[in-house]
């Protein structure tokens, strides 16, 4: 008789075509099914039996890529939209992606999902990128699915872009002014102590949410670590230290330097002005032996000669196909008792005031469909349809219509959503395609939208607003 093989797990990656992603193919091959997710079309292969294209902006999209789930791994970090025009700040598109995707995990009935994340330092205030990455932990978790954290120190690897721009600076830099952030104290680890460590909480039972630490037995300083990798080259580097080079100046020179971009040099630098140390009460026990800083560094300096491309964090962002799109993302922080029906309603209703003698407001009598006039000769200028099938008390999802100032597009959206609590809400508009030539919307009416968008944010956050909410839900 044929035994019958057990069926493998499937497993999703989020941030497949990614540093980490990649190399994670080989390691969960043998005992997974193994599908990454990726926003362009990529074909199979290295690990992956199948891979499938999905934008983690969009719930619908997100719901299709997990379908057929058992586990999930999470690798993404300040995702920018495929838009030519992107409002918000990176930390309200990350909570925007990691809520999309944990409903879609939800949906899909995933029993665990695996998200790597960073070092926290003990320091009462930690840097904006820090702080974003402890708030993708809670919305991944925000569905009840338990999630297993590994917060890692600086991933080295050949193609890694932290690493990239470390190696630059020592390559091309006999000598360095060094400032006093490069003093913390921090503990890296190698690539492959990284996907281990992933195979390893995939195949452990998860019954609640864990977090553990990942990184070198060894903690040094940058400036210790940038000496190492010099040494790992073969060259010989003079570094001076000063107390007066600031963190702005820091990102300047570095940028300079290794041609990386401001975003990515940015939160390295913040993240350093305080030790990145692993809490020995929290590190993962690995299977494998922890790599050490010296062979870490060894074996990414030969897999330099390999590479042929910077890393995708060092490349600007692809040039989109179709017509030229928005997206505008604002976070808001709720009155009590309130949710995103109330925020969708309030923002109707609030409008016509905020562009009092510009427009005006026709709604249907359900409140379902809401047109944009322009007040004086009546035109449309745009509108809004619910989507009822798709939005509830904690999101309410419009499709926009066109007008004098939208063009047909089929996946134009406004959304308000709860995110993280119930007293924090994102409002997005999504796929927005504007009627009004590209550099004329850009003047007009693209700074009247973000203008918007910051006075309603300011209106919903007053204590009067609250205080009026506050009455109307007890009366």
């Amino acid at each position: 008789s044929i035994t019958k093989q057990p069926q493998r797990p499937t497993v999703i990656v989020a941030g497949a075509s990614g540093f980490i992603g990649q190399s994670l193919g080989p390691v969960l091959a043998e005992g997974f099914c193994l599908i990454g997710l990726s926003r362009s079309k990529r074909r199979p292969g290295e690990g992956y039996a199948e891979c499938r294209q999905s934008d983690l902006f969009s719930l619908s999209d997100a719901t299709r890529a997990l379908e057929g789930a058992d586990l999930a791994v999470y690798l993404v970090h300040s995702m920018m939209p495929a838009a030519r025009l992107v409002q918000g700040h990176f930390s309200d598109l990350d909570i925007l992606c990691a809520d999309n995707f944990a409903r879609a995990c939800s949906a899909a009935g995933v029993r665990h999902i695996v998200y790597v994340g960073g070092l926290v330092p003990s320091a009462p205030e930690i840097s904006d990128h820090l702080q974003s990455r402890l708030e993708i932990e809670t919305a991944l978790a925000s569905t009840g699915i338990p999630v297993t954290t590994l917060r890692a120190g600086m991933v080295v690897g050949a193609n890694g872009s932290s690493y990239q721009l470390l190696s630059r600076l020592v390559r091309r830099l006999p000598a360095m002014v060094c400032p006093s952030w490069t003093q913390s104290r921090m503990q890296p680890v190698a690539l492959e102590d990284v996907a281990s460590a992933i195979k390893q909480v995939l195949t452990s039972q998860a019954d609640g949410q864990r977090v553990f630490d990942l990184g070198t037995s060894e903690a040094l300083s940058y400036q210790d670590l940038m000496a190492r990798t010099a040494e790992s080259f073969g060259l010989t580097r003079r570094f001076v230290s000063v107390p007066f080079l600031s963190p702005t100046l820091s990102r300047l020179w570095v940028t300079l330097t290794t041609g990386a971009p401001k975003a990515l040099v940015a939160p390295l630098i913040e993240s350093l002005r305080h030790d990145m140390l692993v809490r020995p009460e929290a590190r993962l026990p690995l299977v494998t032996p922890v790599t050490s800083v010296e062979s870490m560094l060894s074996d990414a300096a030969e897999g330099q000669h390999a590479i042929a491309a910077a890393p995708l964090a060092f490349r600007g962002a692809a040039p989109t196909k179709g017509p030229s799109t928005v997206c505008s993302v604002q976070r808001l922080r709720l009155p009590p008792g309130r949710d995103a029906q109330w925020v969708a309603a309030e923002y109707t209703r609030w409008l016509p005031g905020a562009l009092k003698g510009l427009i005006r407001v026709e709604q249907t009598d359900d409140g379902n469909e809401v047109s944009f006039r322009f007040a004086l000769t009546g035109h449309k200028l745009l509108g809004l349809r619910v989507v009822a099938e798709r939005s509830d008390a904690g999101r309410v999802v419009m499709r926009v219509t066109p007008g004098l100032l939208a063009r047909e597009a089929s996946r134009a959206r406004l959304e308000f959503r709860q995110v993280l609590d119930s007293d924090t809400a994102i409002a997005a508009l999504h796929d927005f395609v504007p009627r009004l030539p590209w550099w004329l919307y850009r003047l007009t009416q693209g700074a009247v939208h973000r203008w918007v968008m910051g006075r309603f944010k300011t209106y919903v956050e007053t204590p009067l607003t609250a205080l009026s909410a506050t009455t109307v839900e007890t009366t």
